[in-house]
């Protein structure tokens, strides 16, 4: 069974070849485009990562990965911030939310698929 990953991004040009990309590798892939469609789409989807933009419509990625991480159904999804902010400052709020990795774009594509594959084969199975 592939794994799931959810793409939360507003951006249609960052959201198509990030999809293409999951795809390519197997993954089964969901998009929402703003932090709300993100909450709906995790409780139906439970995905396995997600990759996450902070400046996002309504719920931005930062609430959203609070959120998260404090659901315990949830416990078990691992984050990748993907944003344009890059200063160490929002790098350190992201992983003190507890995200497990921080990109900052623009970002190489295989450097995002190396962190989606090294996050996702220590995944233990189950929710």
């Amino acid at each position: 069974m592939p794994k799931k990953i959810l793409i939360v991004e507003d951006e249609p040009n960052i959201v198509v070849p990030l999809q293409f990309i999951m795809k390519e590798n197997g993954y089964e892939v969901t998009v929402a485009f703003s932090g709300e469609e993100a909450v709906d789409a995790i409780a139906k989807m439970k995905p396995d990562l997600i990759l996450l933009d902070i400046m996002l419509p309504g719920i931005d990625g930062y609430e959203l990965c609070q959120m998260i991480r404090q659901k315990p159904e949830w416990e078990k999804i691992k984050i990748i911030f993907l944003t344009a902010l890059g200063r160490e400052a929002d790098m350190a709020k992201g992983l003190a939310l507890e995200a497990d990795a921080y990109i900052t774009k623009p970002f190489s594509n295989k450097e995002v698929i190396a962190k989606v594959r090294n996050l996702l084969k220590t995944e233990k199975q189950g929710y």
